[in-house]
């Protein structure tokens, strides 16, 4: 079932499911949000529709599976989340990229690393809707950007604000060694 609503005229749902740009197609099965593509990215959007609609006509991804496979794909996406955090020293998790962040937090926080010349390496929680989702559960912080210094949170833009204000940076994350790297 494909439903168009106008974001304009429904500010609860638009809240309710994150919604940050228009377009966007939300993928649903079992009454979970599953897949998500922001923007103009018909491909995309398609791809998803279909790689989930398979899924749930075949009964791979639903709930009635066994606990057992449930587990695994958590500890198989939780093992992926630990790499993906100790990628590089200093990994910023963010909607868009350093060139062209998605959302204001993303942008000052870019601005706040570049400002202090932090070498840093970065996800886009947009391009990829699992790692999105299950990050927030993984780190226990439900919002972006996340920062990560040698696999460990630090937190979001008003986190690294305060540290840049007490002149913490440097010392915090890394910098020197970051840079280094």
């Amino acid at each position: 079932v494909v439903i168009e609503i106008e974001a304009e005229e429904v500010d609860e749902l638009v809240e309710e499911f994150e919604i940050e740009a228009v377009p966007t197609v939300v993928v649903f099965v079992d009454g979970r949000d599953v897949a998500r593509v922001e923007g103009a990215d018909p491909a995309r959007a398609i791809a998803e529709v279909r790689r989930w609609s398979a899924a749930a006509a075949s009964g791979t991804s639903t709930s009635s599976g066994t606990e057992s496979a449930t587990e695994s794909d958590v500890d198989e996406l939780h093992a992926r989340l630990r790499r993906l955090t100790q990628q590089a020293p200093v990994m910023l998790f963010m909607k868009g990229t350093p060139d062209a962040p998605r959302c204001g937090f993303s942008r000052t926080m870019v601005e706040i690393l570049q400002r202090n010349d932090v070498a840093f390496d970065s996800f886009d929680v947009l391009a990829d809707e699992e790692v999105r989702q299950g990050l927030k559960s993984f780190s226990d912080w439900p919002t972006y950007p996340q920062l990560y210094v040698r696999g460990e949170l630090i937190g979001g833009v008003d986190i690294v604000k305060e540290m840049e204000q007490h002149g913490e940076m440097s010392a915090s994350l890394g910098a020197e060694e970051a840079a280094a790297s």
